[in-house]
Order: structure tokens, then C-alpha cells, then sequence
């Protein structure tokens, strides 16, 4: 599968950032770390945009985990609601 471009759009529908992924829920997965919550993605070179509500949490580093990381790291979480179809970009 081929790596696929998602543009942030805001709640008027401004491009406000992209954020890559084979999958669009991976894309979401990205954005929700950053701290957005409202997470409408649309992927490039479509019409097709896709609506996820995001939220991150603090838990606790896994087993394994190198020295360097902090004991606590923010884990996103993300939740599909729909595709929307746009009539133009």
C-alpha cells in the first residue's frame, strides 16, 4: 500500500495541516497526538474526508522501553464517526 497524504481541515474547512499514513486512522492516530480533538481529514487527490473524534492519555511507559523515554508518555486514541463527500475542495 502506498503512503497516503491527509490534510487537516478546521471546522470553516482551512487546510490547517497533513499528516501522512497508509491508512486514514493512522493519519487520525498522528493528529490526535498533537492535541487535536475535532480530527476531519481529507485525503489527497479525493473529495473524500474523514471525520474521527481524537483524545490522548497519559499511561505509563511499556515494558521494554529504552531508558531515555520518560515514565509517562501520551498514548492517542482515536474514534471513527463517518466519511463525509465534499462537492469541491
Amino acid at each position: 500500500a502506498e503512503t497516503r497524504n491527509f490534510a487537516l481541515r478546521d471546522k470553516k474547512g482551512n487546510e490547517i495541516g497533513v499528516f501522512t499514513g497508509k491508512q486514514p486512522r493512522q493519519a487520525a492516530l498522528k493528529a490526535a497526538n498533537r492535541g487535536h480533538k475535532d480530527i476531519r481529514l481529507r485525503e489527497r487527490g479525493t473529495k473524500k474526508v474523514h471525520i474521527f473524534a481524537g483524545e490522548r492519555v497519559k499511561v505509563k511507559k511499556p515494558k521494554g522501553a529504552p531508558a531515555w523515554m520518560p515514565n509517562e508518555i501520551w498514548k492517542p486514541k482515536v474514534k471513527k464517526i463517518g466519511v463525509e463527500k465534499l462537492d469541491e475542495i
